[in-house]
């Protein structure tokens, strides 16, 4: 029986801002691999390095499968070129009208303001077509890049408990930053 308490996560293409957010494809996987195998991605976020081709696509047959499931869409963030730059993604983050949002920018396309843009344009999609009411951004409490996106994007940090996440190299701390609807 589906879930009826989620909106249906689906999309495949929000546009604005000066970006488009689309799916990848498998002609991307390269892009991705290029993208995504950096140390930062590495300490930011739960991309491994090397992250190579094949990385590229495993990852990308877990997107496919949260999109079939109902769980998440994972976009690439594209300009006028429509070559990947990096990604914006959205996960149901349990509770009714709840998502969470995480993204990445590839290291050659930092600092232009795409991260900004693309969890503003993600943020407003899951408001406006997916009748979303809060939308959580979970940031390492050392990331400083991540938060000053989220500050300029319209979250504040909230006051609930810190996650924490196991990795390899031990454990690390996640902040919650909401923004509601």
């Amino acid at each position: 029986m589906p879930d009826t308490s989620r909106p249906v996560l689906r999309s495949s293409e929000v546009r604005g801002l000066g970006l488009r957010l689309r799916e990848w494809t498998d002609e991307d996987l390269p892009v991705m691999a290029e993208l995504f195998d950096d140390p930062d991605m590495d300490r930011w976020t739960p991309l491994r390095s090397p992250f190579d081709v094949a990385a590229a696509t495993a990852y990308l047959a877990k997107a496919r499968q949260a999109k079939a499931e109902n769980r998440g869409i994972n976009l690439a963030i594209t300009v006028e070129d429509d070559r990947p730059r990096g990604e914006v993604l959205l996960r149901s983050a349990g509770n009714p009208g709840e998502g969470e949002i995480a993204y990445g920018i590839g290291r050659q396309y930092r600092r232009q303001g795409l991260a900004k843009r693309a969890v503003e344009l993600m943020t407003r999609h899951a408001f406006h077509d997916l009748e979303m009411t809060r939308i959580l951004i979970r940031i390492e409490r050392a990331n400083e890049g991540s938060q000053a996106v989220a500050a300029s994007a319209g979250f504040h940090l909230t006051d609930d408990a810190p996650v924490i996440r196991e990795r390899e190299e031990g454990p690390f701390t996640l902040l919650t930053w909401e923004r509601t609807r």
